[in-house]
């Protein structure tokens, strides 16, 4: 009797500091824009596609047409502009719900502009990760390395002054997905000049790419859409 009210007790406590901190983290409101807030209440209502492939990130995702690039209408776009990875651990229910074929994610450079430690962005990332990988175990999940930026053109320098700790993250990004079984793609040497920055015909602020940056991204990673 007693184990079986002690058992009870405890699959209360969870449930209630699951409760707790979702609450908590969505009261936030202040904390996200509302195009922020737009875009999650309709990723959330949109019709289910069988067999989606989710383009799922920040500005730079958000910034491209996928199912044309592609040519594939199951391409799915769930980019968000100045996202974080607190951002998509807080849409992620939407995500998962519809059970992808693919998940393509990139997400982390909006963290470092705000001055998040490597650690701190990691560890969330992690928690992305972990969600994904128990909430729909058959998905493929493909780990994008954050891309270069260039601080000789003028986007924010917090951003674009980044280039050591976007390479220091990738570096923990490609341990992740080791550890978790997922695909990395290293974007990083695709899209960077000798000097590790965002070639400049790929953009026009140093941090959002233009279509050739885009389609050089796409024609990389092609193989594993298909």
């Amino acid at each position: 009797m007693k184990n079986t009210i002690l058992i009870l007790l405890l699959i209360f406590l969870i449930a209630y500091k699951a409760t707790a901190q979702q609450t908590l983290t969505a009261a936030d409101s202040a904390k996200y824009s509302v195009y922020y807030w737009h875009s999650k209440d309709l990723f959330e209502n949109l019709p289910d596609i069988n067999g989606e492939i989710i383009f799922l990130g920040n500005s730079i995702t958000d910034g491209c047409e996928w199912f044309e690039m592609f040519n594939n209408r199951k391409c799915l776009n769930r980019g968000i502009s100045a996202d974080i990875t607190d951002g998509v651990l807080l849409r992620l229910n939407a995500i998962t719900r519809v059970k992808p074929a693919k998940i393509f994610l990139m997400i982390g450079i909006n963290d470092l502009g705000i001055g998040r430690s490597i650690e701190e962005t990691t560890k969330n990332y992690e928690l992305i990760i972990k969600r994904i990988k128990t909430e729909t175990p058959k998905t493929k999940l493909y780990i994008e390395s954050i891309l270069p930026v260039n601080p000789a053109l003028p986007g924010k320098i917090s951003h674009t002054g980044k280039t050591e700790m976007i390479k220091e993250l990738n570096n923990a990004l490609r341990l992740l997905a080791a550890k978790y079984n997922c695909k990395y793609i290293d974007l990083f040497p695709v899209m960077s000049d000798s000097n590790d920055h965002l070639k400049k015909e790929y953009t026009l602020d140093g941090i959002h790419l233009t279509y050739k940056g885009y389609k050089a991204w796409a024609d990389f990673i092609r193989p594993l859409v298909r």
